[in-house]
């Protein structure tokens, strides 16, 4: 009689499934020989009657089975094979003991990373402190609240078969939303927005307005965008006590020192955009606030820069600098050397980066319900004041078989996805009514992708080629193309934005449309380590390194590149051994050339490939685009000035570089060395990282 039924190791009693032994099989065959898939099914067919004459009458567990696949595979001849075999469940033993020093139970088999980072911000806990949730437990607390919402819109709805749809597509890691929905979804914080913009005004009040408001987004696991433009510069008349302004960037210092102090439930630290015209009196002040290391360091900045800054710099030319009290014009500057300014304090730290104002308010999907100013703190979602935006990322390395894009697959989860995102609107509790109104008024959603890079990979495609552009663009209007009709689906049947008459939708042709926007590109940070992806559509950082997880430090070798050096014959512990030197595989002689060209890192991709990559997406986006252009140390100032440039041209929203090494502590560090200070240096044998480092801008001041 066929076996059914197998029991797990905690207990559980599950299907039977012998393509998992046949895959199992499969994986120790080609760490050692590199042989096809034939060998592994044959093997497995003789484990499974081997099962089923010794389990007749009882069911066998997991260590049985994989006990007798041993028994066979010595029986065969294959010792070698049955050593790789033993090692990995030698390998998997030691990783289920260390999840369980966790206290975690992972019923999904997420890497340690994931349940390191799953334990300490995302697991519900007891009032001691201990797990009480398990990974999948999670999704499934998630799944349940967000689909919840479907009888506001539907008293019949079979809310069960909606949960079960969300629940798999997280489970399965092919989607998961913002943190902070992970986070709160289903408990009594239920916050579940990850970003906001918040006005600030030219008073007093309203400035500590702002101040309250932005503590209560970080206090629930948000983070604000501001833009400080509307406030007089320094030295301005007060008339109201006949004193002189402080200017902006003074009291963007009381905004950080507040977000140092708050802690998001303990789980995260606070982030802000700070954003300021260039033709603000204090723009110069601003642009170079933070080259001494140490100052606003809650806060990434941007300039607010205009088409007709631009074109002052391209042309030589001057602009003029605004009063925003009275909109007096007090001084007028060369636009070139405000430009170098800029490049050059980039340059210097990575701050600041450039937003595009007229860019971004030529795509503002409601333009009649205001002016775009500000974005959130990674900068790939501008907003009106008072919004809110609810985000959620594609796993796309989960979208390839056969070496081909699934279509059908990526089709669906899009539309899962939309659904989810937008039920997230009216599930969430928001932070104060002011953000509820404005964002139920746009109900903007952002849906992006992340494991863009191993995706790649896997289709056979450099990153940095005009045949990773072509797929990127491809990928981008599908995945746009679907989010817009299952939005207007869902308007259809639920009704659209309060704010859709008058909006661009409108003016398109559309007769309806449930959200303002539908996608956006975040760097997706600690949840592609959840998903155990490329983060965003960044390209790979490193091939391998050293992360510290648990106070271990653990080999972390990208899964393609070792599953790729197995099947071809070229892995080896020392080779491993020697690219966690450097992160890279490029002047290895072990690696063969079209290996090398496949798995190009960021630092070895030239600027423009980062550039013209983000404008691909870009093109297909209705928000904006995350990503960070990683030069290498050695890139000049002119480098910089060549990029803003090419981002402007190409229609970006918004542009960041960080030139390698010009900040005295970053997360992942090259070459041996981690600078500690301007004058010491610690030798450090391998590339390192700490446990949350998801692959983006090495200083790690994108955690959204």
């Amino acid at each position: 009689m066929p076996v059914s039924m197998i029991r797990k190791r905690d207990g559980r009693i599950e299907t039977f499934d012998p393509s998992k032994i046949t895959n199992a099989i499969h994986r120790a065959i080609l760490a050692i020989k590199g042989e096809n898939g034939e060998l592994a099914a044959r093997l497995s067919a003789q484990v499974v009657a081997i099962v089923e004459e010794e389990f007749k009458d009882r069911i066998p567990g997991i260590e049985d089975v994989q006990n007798i696949v041993e028994r066979v595979l010595i029986k065969n001849g294959y010792d070698t094979v049955a050593k790789a075999y033993i090692l990995y469940r030698h390998k998997r033993a030691e990783l289920r003991e260390q999840k369980k020093l966790l206290g975690v139970t992972d019923d999904l088999k997420l890497s340690l990373n994931a349940i390191s980072v799953l334990e300490r911000r995302y697991l519900q806990k007891d009032e001691t402190g201990r797990v009480i949730e398990t990974p999948s437990q999670m999704f499934r607390r998630v799944a349940k609240a967000i689909a919840a919402v479907e009888t506001i819109y539907d008293k019949s709805a079979s809310i069960e078969s909606v949960e079960e749809r969300f629940y798999k597509v997280m489970a399965n890691v092919e989607f998961l939303p913002n943190s902070p929905t992970l986070m709160n979804a289903g408990t009594n914080i239920g916050q579940l927005s990850a970003c906001f913009v918040l006005p600030v005004g030219d008073s007093i009040e309203e400035i500590f307005d702002a101040l309250k408001n932005m503590a209560l987004i970080h206090k629930s696991g948000g983070g604000t965008g501001f833009s400080f433009s509307n406030l007089r510069p320094r030295g301005d008349v007060v008339k109201s006590t006949m004193g002189v302004a402080s200017g902006p960037v003074s009291f963007m210092k009381i905004f950080d020192v507040a977000t140092d102090v708050i802690k998001q439930g303990g789980r995260r630290r606070g982030a802000n955009m700070g954003v300021l015209r260039v033709d603000h009196p204090d723009a110069i002040e601003f642009i170079t606030a933070k080259e001494k290391e140490g100052v606003l360091t809650n806060f990434n900045i941007s300039v607010g820069v205009t088409d007709e800054f631009m074109e002052a710099v391209e042309n030589d030319g001057y602009y003029s600098l605004v009063n925003p009290r009275n909109g007096n014009v007090v001084k007028r500057l060369k636009a070139r050397a405000v430009f170098d300014l800029i490049a050059t304090a980039a340059w210097k730290t990575g701050d600041p980066g450039l937003i595009f104002l007229d860019e971004i308010n030529r795509k503002n999907p409601t333009p009649h319900a205001g002016i775009i100013e500000a974005t959130n703190p990674c900068g790939e979602v501008p907003l009106l004041p008072y919004e809110s935006c609810n985000l959620g990322s594609i796993n796309l390395s989960r979208m390839v078989r056969n070496g081909e894009i699934d279509w059908e697959k990526l089709r669906e989860t899009v539309r899962i996805a939309v659904h989810f995102l937008d039920n997230v609107i009216d599930a969430n509790k928001y932070p104060i009514l002011q953000i509820e109104k404005s964002t139920k008024a746009s109900r903007k959603i952002g849906l992006g992708v992340m494991g863009f890079a191993e995706m790649l990979i896997k289709l056979g495609i450099p990153y940095d080629s005009e045949e990773a552009i072509v797929t990127a663009e491809k990928v981008m209007s599908f995945i746009s193309g679907e989010a817009r009709k299952r939005s207007v689906e869902l308007g259809e049947e639920r009704g659209f934005f309060p704010n859709f008459p008058g909006s661009i939708w409108e003016k398109m042709g559309y007769k309806t449309m449930r959200n303002a926007t539908v996608t956006s590109i975040a760097p997706t940070g600690t949840i592609s380590i959840i998903a155990g992806t490329s983060s965003g559509i960044e390209p790979l950082f490193a091939v391998a390194f050293i992360r510290n997880v648990m106070g271990t430090q653990l080999f972390e070798v990208n899964p393609l590149f070792e599953q790729m050096a197995k099947e071809r014959g070229f892995y080896s512990v020392d080779l491993i051994a020697k690219i966690t030197r450097t992160g890279s595989i490029q002047v290895l002689n072990e690696v063969p050339l079209d290996v090398k060209r496949l798995f190009v890192t960021a630092l070895e991709i030239a600027p423009e490939w980062h550039v013209r990559m983000q404008a691909a997406f870009q093109k297909y986006t209705d928000n904006a685009v995350s990503k960070t252009v990683n030069l290498p140390y050695e890139a000049t100032i002119d480098d910089v000035r060549r990029i803003f440039r090419m981002a402007w041209k190409l229609k970006c929203k918004g542009i960041t570089v960080y030139r390698y090494g010009s900040k005295a502590e970053q997360v992942l560090v090259v070459g041996g060395v981690q600078t500690s200070g301007a004058n010491t240096a610690t030798p450090l044998p391998y590339l390192q990282a700490p446990s949350e480092f998801a692959g983006e801008c090495p200083t790690g001041v994108c955690p959204y």
